[in-house]
């Protein structure tokens, strides 16, 4: 055993985990990835010969030297240009066996580094909560109510601004997570080991049992297929969605407040129980129910979606209620219970009977283990056999059971244990309910514009001739429906209660919905303790984004909806689409729209006395809506925030941010301080002046025409795309069940958002990520000379344009025209490659100058030291996995089209995703 963790100076070690210092807090970081690397470097010499890793290793060091190279002024552009004609060379003459191997190392290179970094974030937060200077950094929630009370906001005050605030969290299925679930567990295996190797005294014993373990599972993922050889079925991606509650979010989510309220604590001086905090997150999903241009989302999937989510969370309570059982052993020789709890007891001994039920198990002073026994049995009931008449119903009922416990502790000398294993419970069953969370509709507004044109058709046909048949797209609408209408009466009616309508357009588009809603027999109206179903229409291109405030007001101000607002108590959700508004306008006009859609939406609301929710569809890149989520939050319009929000999380984001308790917390967190931030500020920020305003208008219609004109019409760039991106080997990763295009046609328009940024984001242009922005912004430069100093005023004072300038300066900094330029030469017409990328070049160059101009650096994330070593540091081995793809993709154009080439180049794929922790 190599010993790679072995500790000799204990001291020294909790030094390097607790310091602040910027070189010596990294040191455990460089510990993990070296140590890391050289486990990796066993594995590959015992699993696959001398041979590979010699290979492996040549190629990554003539690369870094390459980078190097590069990397320095005025460098020997023919010097570096042999180096990469030596590594193409290399990568040339393996075969396909030997291609997917050497990828499949540098892909668990970059899973490994990727474990090791994340670790060092969890490190860092746990070293910043030893300090709380630290822990009150801008973007948290101590840091935040600090600001508060600095400005005069009393306790009282900041409690009364958190009662506003929900975030829910939507989980979607969309496809961009290209780990497979069986490698995601191993990861997780590797970081729980990582992990332990911080606990501190640290034997050597100990060092080497963690070290092995670790080994033994890269041993496991070499020998494990890293690509998926058949294809995600709905099921499978909603057990994947749900695998994140019972792993991480189920304890996570009571942990989170218990922090919150220890952080008024600290801010107020006053205690404040964390029981006493409004609730302040939930959970959503859209596994199961998204239809749009999925057909293998059927009635089915939404019935197995609400199933396996309910026994998930059931099966959560009645674990926690036989650990209840378990520890509460108070006798009633030692301490009393309340009068209300006997009777209970009493009661429920008169009338309830289950499988397995007997109290008698424990003697008859142990009174709360005893009335937990039948709390247990009607939750088993709940879940196994929900008919039953002494199953809980509710929810409702199953937390007065734990209420009337917890008050019996209270008056009895028992707040403590009540607050430590009551407390926790409570706030999960606000939180989950019986249903873990609510599952959202999706279907797009032309299939219910098309389902009510033969309705139509029905009724104007001749009295002596049968109806046609209704299409099956209709046949197969109505059928969900009727199943919406199944489920809400045979589960908690809140388990589902949206409709989200992709590519609304008008107020027809949501009538229609409601219509057919009703036909189908679903109650839409909020009625008798059930919500509805809320049609929520997306708005996705630009048109429309510029169209929905007005769409909304009619809506609104309709006599026919009113009486659904009015059941609704007003309140209303319109969503958001980042992700095709990128495809359709381009990054800066895409975020432009967005953002007056906003402000006009909240505008509108206001003055129909509307209660709105804005759905935010946000990716994981940043050409689809990605980037800092606490940022994106705070940079909302001023005064258009009212404390609700809902966002999707979609993805390999889910894993990011999900995959482990503390940065779960911290995510969370982020999201409720930056909420309580945007909502409580909202008089200290002023809005855009007329001059700004105008600006940023002219901007927007600049990059709009070139972005139309050189990207989204120039049938150069779709053919470009095609042959200059591995997009059309995205099938052979089968990361998930839902096709790739809405319909069979071959343009832009049809093609989803998701492929179009992977295949950008793959070969390393990054194109929906800052296309546009240089050409607009130095046109409006180049106008008059005082235009410059306005858009620095943009970029340091308004929070929207900084942080559109941020996201764009990360786009181009996972950018490499370089790179790129070697995906080009997989272009069959050498003029229209030319021509294009040319085109690409110059306005990434164009792009890069002023964004560095307006941020007063001399390179790119040079104010974000921490994301650019990362971006430094990966490259020179995710240049390996490119030119591995660039090769095969050159030898399947020439014909060499094979199972084992194809599952080679999603190895590749799988590779460069985790290199950039992005896919699309």
């Amino acid at each position: 055993m190599s010993r790679l963790w072995n500790v000799d100076d204990q001291a020294a070690r909790l030094a390097e985990l607790t310091s602040h210092d910027r070189d010596v807090k990294e040191a455990p970081l460089r510990r993990d990835v070296r140590s890391l690397g050289r486990l990796l470097g066993e594995v590959l010499k015992e699993q696959a010969g001398d041979n590979l890793f010699s290979a492996v290793e040549e190629l990554r060091l003539l690369l870094i030297e390459h980078r190097e190279l590069h990397a320095q002024p005025g460098h020997d552009v023919e010097n570096a240009r042999r180096l990469i004609e030596r590594a193409e060379r290399i990568v040339s003459r393996l075969d396909v066996a030997e291609a997917h191997q050497m990828a499949k190392a540098f892909a668990i290179y970059f899973e490994l580094t990727n474990l090791a970094e994340t670790n060092h974030r969890k490190r860092r937060r746990r070293a910043a909560q030893t300090s709380p200077e630290l822990l009150a950094q801008p973007g948290s929630f101590l840091g935040t109510l600090r600001r508060m009370r600095d400005a005069g906001i009393t306790q009282q005050q900041a409690l009364e601004w958190l009662a506003q605030i929900e975030v829910i969290l939507v989980f979607t299925a969309h496809p961009t997570e290209v780990a497979r679930r069986t490698v995601l567990f191993k990861r997780q295996r590797i970081a729980t080991e990582l992990e332990e190797l911080d606990r501190l005294p640290l034997t050597e014993r100990e060092s080497e049992k963690h070290e092995a373990a670790i080994i033994a599972e890269i041993t496991a993922l070499w020998q494990t297929d890293e690509v998926r050889r058949r294809r995600p079925t709905v099921r499978d991606e909603i057990r994947m969605g749900l695998d994140y509650y019972p792993s991480v979010l189920f304890e996570t989510v009571p942990g989170l407040y218990d922090e919150l309220a220890d952080d008024f604590c600290e801010a107020y001086g006053s205690e404040l129980p964390a029981n006493a905090l409004p609730r302040l997150l939930r959970f959503g999903s859209w596994i199961g129910g998204d239809r749009d241009g999925n057909p293998l989302v059927t009635p089915e999937c939404t019935r197995d979606a609400l199933q396996i989510a309910r026994e998930t969370i059931l099966e959560h309570y009645v674990a926690r209620v036989k650990d209840l059982i378990w520890q509460l052993s108070p006798s009633t020789y030692q301490v009393a219970v309340s009068s209300e709890l006997e009777a209970a007891l009493n009661s429920y001994a008169a009338s309830i009977s289950a499988p397995d039920l007997n109290p008698e198990r424990h003697p008859p002073q142990e009174v709360y283990r005893r009335f937990l026994d039948y709390v247990l049995a009607r939750v088993v009931l709940a879940r196994d056999e929900r008919s039953n008449a002494s199953a809980y119903k509710n929810a409702a009922e199953f937390r007065d059971d734990l209420c009337l416990v917890r008050q019996s502790l209270s008056v009895n000398g028992g707040e403590r244990i009540a607050r430590s294993l009551f407390d926790p419970l409570l706030r999960q069953v606000d939180t989950f309910d019986f249903y873990l969370h609510t599952l959202d509709v999706r279907e797009h507004a032309r299939v219910h514009k098309r389902a009510l044109l033969e309705f139509a058709n029905v009724g104007a046909a001749n009295e002596e001739t049968l109806p046609p048949e209704p299409s099956q797209e209709t046949t197969n609408l109505l059928d969900s429906l009727r199943t919406v209408r199944d489920l809400k009466n045979n589960y908690p009616p809140d388990a589902i209660r949206s409709y989200v309508i992709s590519g609304a357009e008008s107020v027809s588009d949501v009538s229609a919905l409601v219509s057919l809603l009703e036909l189908s027999g679903v109650h839409v109206a909020s009625a008798n303790g059930d919500p509805g179903v809320m049609p929520v229409p997306l708005f996705e291109s630009i048109d429309d984004l510029r169209k929905c405030p007005e769409v909304c007001r009619k809506l609104w101000t309709s006599s026919d909806y009113a009486r659904l607002l009015d059941s609704w108590d007003r309140r209303q959700e319109v969503m958001l689409g980042y992700s095709d508004s990128n495809k359709d306008g381009g990054m800066l006009t895409s975020t432009w729209e967005i953002f007056k859609a906003h402000r006009a939406l909240h505008r509108v609301a206001a003055e129909c006395n509307v209660k709105l929710t804005l759905f935010h569809g946000r990716g994981g890149t940043v050409g689809r809506g990605g980037g800092p989520t606490h940022h994106a939050i705070i940079a909302q319009p001023p005064g258009a925030f009212t404390g609700h929000i809902k966002i999707t999380e979609q993805g390999e984001v889910m894993n990011w941010k999900y995959s482990d308790r503390i940065l779960a917390e911290r995510n969370l967190e982020l999201m409720i301080a930056a909420s309580l931030e945007a909502l409580s500020r909202t008089g200290d920020v002023e809005d855009l002046d007329h001059e700004s305003e105008a600006a940023l208008e002219k901007m927007s219609e600049d990059a709009f025409e070139f972005y139309r004109e050189k990207i989204a019409e120039n049938e150069d760039v779709l053919t470009y795309f095609e042959e200059a991106t591995p997009v059309k080997e995205l099938e052979h990763v089968r990361i998930g069940s839902r096709p790739t295009r809405r319909g069979a046609q071959r343009g832009l328009g049809d093609l989803r958002a998701i492929p179009w940024v992977f295949g950008w984001m793959q070969s390393r242009h990054v194109v929906p990520a800052w296309f546009g922005v240089g050409f607009a912004l130095q046109r409006f430069c180049d106008e008059r000379s005082s235009n410059v100093e306005l858009l620095e005023k943009l970029t340091n004072q308004f929070p929207f344009f900084t942080e559109l300038i941020a996201n764009v300066e990360m786009g181009l900094a996972k950018a490499d025209l370089s790179i790129a330029r070697l995906y080009a030469g997989l272009v069959s017409d050498a003029a229209l490659r030319e021509r294009v990328f040319r085109m690409l070049f110059d306005e990434f160059e164009l792009t890069k100058q002023i964004v560095l101009r307006l941020t007063g650096q001399t390179t790119l994330l040079e104010n974000n030291p921490v994301l650019a070593r990362s971006i430094r540091l990966r490259n020179p081995y995710v240049d390996p996995l490119s030119l591995i793809q660039v090769e095969l993709l050159h030898r399947k154009r020439r014909g060499e089209d094979n199972d084992s080439l194809n599952y080679a180049l999603a190895a590749t794929i799988n590779g460069i995703a985790a290199g950039l922790r992005n896919t699309g």
